[in-house]
């Protein structure tokens, strides 16, 4: 963890029925920022086939014979990137797009760390297109959550925890930790590797100067009563959220202050999802689904299907 060099950085990209011009947009905004970039695809279907006629930038392509899920595809391209001897891997989403710049930054705010300080993972400050402001970083207050918002490009914030798109993380740090939790299959999987290396002494920062766009979540709705807008998920995601939370709530290395800020948020998006919020019937069966499996501590994918 000595060099702090592009040439040191393997970009992960995990990827599944991907829009083309998306993904051509973050291979070519990767492209130049690190020595190698490697594409999981967890689309089930023959060697490239998913990937159509994405002008590839050089990248390496790993195809799945079925989809095993984001962690378990970020795992594989992490054991690619370690026997390649590449330092740091840089894991990121098929809707990501990274800025000008941005592992540059990433690796300048990992210089500017004294040597004994451990550090987990630096990521940038992400904007998603549908919203009039960057989304800030996170420290996990007793009653609320501390939002840290960027001021200006210096800044480099301590946080409690990072999304996994746009994550650079040591590899020397996962060798110590482990990787990310295969079980989980989506969704929590970055909340989950956060609370694990913040339990073990490790600290994550945000870095303002590094940019990112991000899409969050299928698209958004309007509350009733003027209430602001809610993030749209579909009933299969809804599955993994409600059963990957009760799965972190039963995990020692998860923070006390977030289970109990959690638990109200979860009856919410159930009241939300399943009443208000159309599927309404299909989201309330897929919900009340994770919740029976989050108990019995079920992983992998969904049972589910309609």
């Amino acid at each position: 963890m000595t060099e702090h060099s592009t040439n040191d950085v393997c970009a992960i990209v995990v990827t599944y029925h991907p829009e083309p011009a998306v993904l051509g947009a973050l291979l070519e905004a990767l492209s130049g920022q690190v020595a190698a970039t490697l594409i999981v695809d967890n689309t089930a279907c023959a060697q490239g086939e998913a990937l159509g006629d994405v002008a590839l930038h050089g990248a390496h392509v790993l195809q799945q014979s079925q989809n095993q899920g984001l962690a378990m595809a970020q795992n594989k391209g992490i054991a690619w990137a370690r026997e390649r001897g590449y330092g740091y891997v840089l894991l990121l989403d098929q809707d990501s797009t990274p800025g000008e710049g941005m592992v540059r930054e990433l690796l300048a705010a990992y210089a500017q760390f004294p040597r004994d300080l451990p550090v987990a993972a630096v990521g940038p400050r992400f904007h998603d297109l549908r919203e009039d402001r960057d989304a800030p970083f996170v420290r996990i207050g007793h009653v609320v959550n501390q939002k840290l918002w960027c001021e200006h490009d210096r800044q480099v914030l301590a946080c409690d925890f990072l999304i996994s798109s746009g994550a650079l993380i040591p590899l020397s740090v996962i060798d110590e930790v482990g990787d990310m939790d295969a079980g989980l299959f989506i969704d929590n999987v970055d909340l989950e590797w956060s609370f694990r290396v913040r339990a073990k002494g490790y600290q994550l920062y945000g870095v303002c100067a590094a940019m990112m766009n991000h899409r969050l979540g299928d698209s958004r709705r309007a509350l009733p009563f003027s209430l602001g807008q809610v993030i749209v998920h579909g009933p299969t995601r809804l599955y993994f959220m409600t059963r990957n939370r009760l799965r972190l709530y039963g995990m020692r290395h998860t923070p006390t202050a977030w289970i109990i800020q959690d638990v109200p948020r979860f009856l919410i998006k159930l009241l939300l999802f399943g009443v208000l919020i159309g599927p309404r019937l299909r989201n309330l069966r897929f919900m009340l689904r994770g919740i029976c499996d989050g108990l019995r501590g079920r992983q992998g994918p969904c049972p589910l299907t309609n």
